[in-house]
C-alpha cells in the first residue's frame, strides 16, 4: 500500500517530521510517500496563506495520482484544500484535522484543540461545525506559537503548548486534546504522558484512517459534491491547472 502525504507549506523540515510520525504508526506493508509543496507559503497561518497554498497542494495531488497511490493525506490541520483535492483525486483524501477530531470523539466525551496562533481558531471552529463535531469540542485554544517556531529547537514552543494543554484539562474539563498543527506531530506521546489524558496527533490518525479506506476499497463518491471538475479554460498563471476531460 502506498500513502501519499503532502505538506501544503514549503518547509521541508516539517515534512520530514510529518513523515517520521506517519511511519511510526503505518503498517509493515505501507509505504509513506511524503511531499513538500513546491510553491506557496512557508507556513499556513490564516485564510490568506490557506488560499495561496492551494495550487501547490493540488499540483502535488495530481503528481501522486499519476504515480499511483492508494490514498492521500493533507498534512495541514486547517484541512487546506480538502474539498478540492477530493474532487480532483481518484484515491481517497484524508485531512489531518478531520481525522484528529473523529478519533478524539471516539475516545472521549469532550475534547479540546490546542493550536498555534489565535488567527487559526476561527478556521478550526468552522471546520468543527462543518464536520458536525462542534458539540463534542469544549474549547479551541491558541498557544501563541508561530508554526515556524516548531522547527526551532531553541524555542520554548513545547512549553507553551504544554501549558495550554494543562489549562484545557483543568479549566475546560477536556478529556482528550487534539494537537492543532502538523508541526506538533512529534510531541503527542510525551505530552499525553505528561498530562494524563490522550493527546491526539492528526497525522497518525489520518494514516490509520487512510489505511482502513484503502484496505476496504472505499473511495470518494463522485456522485455529487466531489464529482471531477468540468473541463474549461483557465487563464494566466493558473492555465496549467485547467481541468481536462478524462
Amino acid at each position: 500500500m502506498r500513502i501519499h502525504i503532502v505538506n501544503p507549506n514549503t518547509t521541508a523540515s516539517m515534512t520530514d517530521k510529518i513523515a517520521a510520525a506517519a511511519r511510526v504508526v503505518a503498517g509493515p506493508d505501507t509505504d509513506i510517500l511524503a511531499a513538500t509543496s513546491a510553491m506557496g507559503p512557508a507556513s499556513i497561518e490564516g485564510f490568506y496563506d490557506d488560499a495561496l497554498a492551494l495550487p501547490g497542494l493540488l499540483a502535488a495531488i495530481t503528481e501522486a495520482e499519476s504515480a499511483g497511490v492508494d490514498a492521500h493525506i493533507i498534512a495541514c490541520f486547517d484541512d487546506t484544500g480538502l474539498d478540492a483535492a477530493r474532487a480532483l483525486a481518484g484515491a481517497p483524501v484524508i485531512g489531518i484535522g478531520e481525522a484528529g477530531f473523529h478519533m478524539a470523539s471516539l475516545i472521549s466525551h469532550r475534547f479540546a484543540v490546542v493550536t498555534t496562533l489565535a488567527r487559526s481558531i476561527p478556521v478550526i471552529e468552522a471546520n468543527l461545525q462543518r464536520y458536525g463535531l462542534d458539540r463534542r469540542c469544549c474549547a479551541v485554544r491558541a498557544s501563541d506559537v508561530a508554526v515556524l517556531e516548531l522547527e526551532d529547537p531553541l524555542s520554548d514552543a513545547r512549553a507553551r503548548i504544554s501549558a495550554e494543554i494543562g489549562r484545557a484539562v483543568r479549566e475546560d474539563r477536556a478529556e482528550a486534546v487534539v494537537l492543532g498543527c502538523a508541526g506538533m506531530a512529534d510531541l503527542a506521546r510525551a505530552l499525553g504522558e505528561e498530562h494524563g489524558v490522550p493527546v491526539v496527533d492528526g497525522v497518525a490518525c489520518a494514516v490509520t484512517l487512510a489505511e482502513g479506506l484503502a484496505r476496504t476499497g472505499l473511495t470518494t463518491s463522485k456522485a455529487g459534491a466531489y464529482a471531477p471538475p468540468r473541463s474549461k479554460p483557465y487563464l494566466g498563471r493558473l492555465a496549467d491547472f485547467a481541468p481536462r476531460e478524462t
